[in-house]
């Protein structure tokens, strides 16, 4: 089962539902604000992602950046299990493996 990590008034996170429910792909979607993700999860992506999966662009990270900044790679993700705003998405995975951050359709094509 493929699963879409989440916030579901994201633009990107709805580009990304969208197409895979054109593709017909059965998926479950989790939302981060009803299931905070948990450190092992922030590693997982942290790993796939080739250091902290971190939106650095967004408005959360903008605004919390300087106290993000100074904490050590431990408390930095506690921190994002608390402000998942911070986290790039979506997350899409299946089996436990990455797939995909953010959406890129051309990177969707080779979701099954």
């Amino acid at each position: 089962m493929i699963k879409v990590f989440g916030i579901p008034n994201c633009d990107t996170v709805k580009k990304a539902r969208t197409y895979l429910e054109k593709k017909k792909l059965d998926f479950e979607f989790i939302d981060f604000k009803k299931t905070a993700p948990t450190v092992k999860d922030i590693e997982r992506w942290g790993e796939a992602f080739g250091g902290m999966p971190v939106n650095n662009k967004g408005v959360t990270y903008k605004k919390l950046k300087d106290e993000f900044e100074v904490l050590s790679e431990k408390e930095k993700k506690v921190f994002l299990t608390k402000n998942t705003s911070m986290i790039k998405r979506p997350i899409i995975e299946k089996e436990g493996k990455v797939l995909a951050f953010g959406f890129d359709e051309e990177q969707y094509k080779a979701i099954k």
